[in-house]
């Protein structure tokens, strides 16, 4: 592995049995504890990351709090809330140290996209939380008028698909963000996506491990960061850190 940069980890799970876990489409994750993601990451500079709860915890915040506290300075998280959460229970959040709420439009979440405009804003309202997208990109364009007048936005996994990439630098060009991240599930050539997104704007990519890659074609390799800094090349140290220390306010 050739980077050799701080790595702000911007999307990863931690999935630990001492909290409630949820099938989802008959699926349920493998253990992968705060100390297995430590172990597992131990040469590639992290810094500090963005835990994403899955769809297998639901809006259960137990494993993401206890996390956060077990990783320390530097990591926040992403979550999943109900739509009528409480803006306390929202302010309650933030100030544990999470930063934005998932909606997971792939696999069904529990929070319908006909939420998504009046969730994100209040959200963005209460604790400058922004929300993160789990979308296959060509899905994009129905959502479009939506995401580019919302506050803050970020798209998982290069928008997933070749296809929807035209849509997904659209909205890039709008001002939303994207993690380069879960390379083993996306179908589209990652260096290419990763260059094209950097074309628009240098400062809207963000990378993230995608550990433990719950349910990808192949899980994430060190030399996934290879082909980011490839493509990032005079811009890796925003790819790499800045872009995402900024938007995660971490």
């Amino acid at each position: 592995m050739t980077h050799r940069r701080p790595f702000f980890d911007a999307h990863f799970h931690v999935i630990d049995r001492r909290f409630p876990l949820f099938e989802n489409d008959g699926y349920l994750p493998g253990e992968f504890t705060v100390q297995q993601y430590l172990d597992r990451t131990a040469a590639l500079g992290v810094v500090g990351g963005a835990v994403v709860s899955g769809s297998f915890q639901r809006f259960d915040q137990t494993c993401l709090l206890d996390a956060l506290d077990r990783l320390g300075p530097g990591f926040v998280g992403v979550t999943q809330i109900p739509y009528d959460l409480p803006d306390e229970e929202v302010a309650r959040l933030a100030d544990r140290g999470v930063r934005g709420v998932r909606f997971n439009l792939r696999r069904g979440g529990a929070v319908g996209v006909e939420r998504l405009d009046a969730l994100a804003r209040r959200i963005h309202h209460v604790a400058g939380m922004h929300i993160e997208l789990y979308v296959d990109a060509r899905d994009l364009p129905e959502l479009a008028g939506t995401l580019a007048v919302l506050p803050a936005v970020s798209v998982d996994h290069l928008g997933l698909h070749a296809d929807g990439l035209p849509h997904l630098l659209a909205l890039v060009e709008r001002g939303v963000r994207v993690k380069a991240s879960g390379f083993g599930r996306v179908e589209l050539d990652v260096l290419h996506a990763i260059r094209a997104v950097l074309e628009v704007d240098p400062t809207a990519l963000m990378v993230g491990s995608d550990l433990p890659s719950t349910r990808a074609r192949r899980p994430f390799v060190d030399s996934d960061l290879d082909v980011v800094a490839e493509a990032a090349a005079e811009h890796l140290d925003g790819v790499m850190y800045d872009n995402a220390a900024s938007f995660y306010r971490a």
